[in-house]
Parts: C-alpha cells; structure tokens; sequence
C-alpha cells in the first residue's frame, strides 16, 4: 500500500539504529536511540499559498533527511513503522 500525503506532508521511513558503537562495542536494544535520519518516502503537493496556487516542496522521493526527536507522527502501515511530518519538521536535506 502507498501512503500519498496532503499538502505540506512528508511520509519518512527511518533509518535503522547503529548496531555497534564506533569503537565496535555491541548495544543492546535498551541502549539503542532512536534515530533522528530517514528515507523520504513520498511527498504531497505543496503548501497552498493565500491566492489559491501550490507552493512546491523542497524534500523529493528519495532524499535522506534529518529531523528532530518528536517531530511527525507516528503509523505503522502493513508492519512498517513510518513517520507522517510537515515539510517544516525536516530540519535538513542530507547527501
């Protein structure tokens, strides 16, 4: 099933947490943080400006991006855990 958001919404898959920590140390999932990065998974059709026309998104399908801690809601839509955000919510657009 595909999730088509409205508007100025934002559907996020996040990434999956580190395993390891850099010096290679296994975590177990208590001490796992949640991560604050993900896949843009698609995208509505833009925030409707005061004289009735879209304005476009700046995040595409695709785009690896960062938000806050709290940021979106949270659905789970066929065992799959996705986040459903406004486009302000994203705080940047990763390479």
């Amino acid at each position: 099933m595909r999730i088509e958001p409205l508007g100025d919404k934002v559907v996020v898959k996040r990434l999956e947490p580190e395993q390891k920590t850099a010096g290679g140390i296994v975590l177990p999932d208590s001490a796992k943080e949640r991560p604050r990065q993900g896949r843009v998974l698609s995208v509505g059709d833009g925030r409707r400006l005061p004289d009735g026309s879209r304005a476009a998104l700046q995040v595409r399908e695709g785009d690896r991006v960062l938000f806050s801690a709290y940021a979106g809601a949270e659905v789970v839509v066929e065992r799959e855990e996705l986040l459903v955000m406004r486009e302000d919510e994203i705080l940047a657009i990763l390479d």
